[in-house]
């Protein structure tokens, strides 16, 4: 038997509705707040990768799935989004659009090698935003506020951000040199990954998760400590239009997040209960990405959140989320004269909106209605060689257990009705 690849999974009726809700809630929000949707390729030339979230990076060293097309181009299965939707924002010229700073949000796979764990799988899905073209440290505050009333929403609880800047290019300079001074007499001690990122990029040996325990680690300078004044009045801005929307937040100084195209404000939101893998959402502002990409020099910001780990910390807090699994009606014909009956009311039912089935099987009618049953139909609708030469369906309530005799084309008023009576 050919099995689903590991680090994948099929989501299956009964669980799809719930992500089609989360999906429903995502667009919901992003409406409220003016983004608008974006779909770009599920693969991408792997330079965009390469130059977009860094070639030190633990996803472009071990994680992305690169492969040759028949021309010998070199692919990537899209890793993250937030490099393609910049390159589509460059190649479309999309700085040209009336709405400006151009606001975007995507839903869709990405798809990195990694060991699968509770909340981190192979092929993934992520819910993300991008502002692109505003310097204003308002938009910083907008996109963690988007985040987290999207999760409050959802009924999730006990969150927390946690929020660190990591500086304009002159800040991160000396951070980096004194990351370098810090590390280099001690180096031989660090993993392999460590010591080749010493000069590429130190700022990654922060991320590395063998050697976090080190003290080293613990001692290392921390970003703020070489913040510039432009720097930090940003960030006391951001902080201050949180404060302003009421979201509480950690300042955490060893917050680095793991791509390479990060500036200014980082930030995480946790969610102690799931496990290992306690960050549900990450993002942060990258000024620097759309010209590294080929365009302008525009600055933006945004963040990306698994709908894997959403699920996971609804199940960990026993939240319920109110997705409708009903069907509003069911046709059961009873003898082969009623079957053509059955199958046009259906489709008229259907046709004014309405969730409804029949059955397929030629089963008696106990059988039938054990079918009703377990798909929660509201009503049922029967039709015998009796009703069918009456021109009449027995409608029955299946919460009350009440029946009357319908003509057919009132069948769907009816429902209609005991419906609203039932909400």
């Amino acid at each position: 038997m050919i099995q689903v690849p590991r680090g994948t999974a099929d989501i299956l009726p009964g669980e799809v509705e719930l992500w089609q809700y989360i999906e429903d809630k995502a667009r919901d929000i992003c409406r409220r707040y003016n983004y608008l949707e974006i779909r770009t390729p599920i693969f991408e030339h792997t330079e965009l990768f390469q130059r977009g979230v860094g070639e030190t990076t633990d996803i472009v060293e071990k994680e992305m799935y690169t492969f040759e097309d028949r021309g010998g181009r070199s692919l990537t299965l899209r890793p993250e989004c937030t490099a393609s939707t910049v390159r589509s924002y460059v190649e479309n010229k999309m700085f040209g659009l009336p709405q400006q700073p151009t606001k975007l949000y995507y839903i869709g796979p990405m798809f990195r090698y990694e060991r699968p764990q509770a909340g981190r799988m192979r092929q993934f899905t992520q819910f993300g935003v991008e502002a692109i073209g505003s310097n204003n440290p308002s938009i910083d505050a907008e996109t963690i506020a988007l985040a987290m009333r999207f999760y409050e929403e959802l009924g999730l609880k006990n969150l927390h951000v946690e929020l660190n800047s990591l500086g304009d290019a002159e800040s991160r300079k000396a951070h980096r040199d004194a990351l370098i001074r810090h590390f280099e007499p001690h180096i031989h001690e660090f993993c392999s990954d460590c010591q080749s990122r010493l000069e590429r990029n130190p700022l990654r040996i922060l991320d590395c998760k063998k050697d976090a325990d080190k003290e080293l680690m613990k001692s290392a300078p921390v970003i703020l400590d070489y913040l510039n004044e432009e720097s930090s009045a940003y960030f006391t801005k951001v902080k201050k239009h949180l404060d302003d929307l009421g979201i509480a937040y950690e300042v955490n100084p060893n917050l680095v997040r793991g791509l390479d195209y990060y500036t200014h404000t980082a930030f995480e939101i946790m969610e102690r209960g799931i496990g290992a893998v306690s960050t549900i959402c990450g993002g942060g502002r990258y000024n620097g990405l759309v010209k590294e990409i080929g365009g302008n020099d525009m600055p933006g910001i945004g963040f990306a959140m698994s709908i894997e780990r959403v699920l996971l910390a609804l199940k960990t807090q026993g939240v319920e989320l109110p997705v409708e699994r009903a069907l509003d009606c069911f046709i059961i014909g009873l003898g082969e004269a009623t079957d053509e009956k059955a199958f046009l009311l259906l489709d008229q039912l259907r046709r004014q909106g309405m969730t409804a089935d029949k059955d397929f099987l030629d089963r008696k009618m106990k059988a039938q209605l054990k079918a009703a049953d377990r798909l929660q139909a509201k009503t049922v609708a029967i039709i015998g060689e009796d009703e069918l030469a009456q021109g009449v369906a027995v409608l029955k309530n299946m919460e009350t257990g009440e029946q009357q005799e319908i003509v057919f084309d009132q069948v769907a008023e009816a429902i209609q009705t005991i419906i609203q009576k039932d909400k």
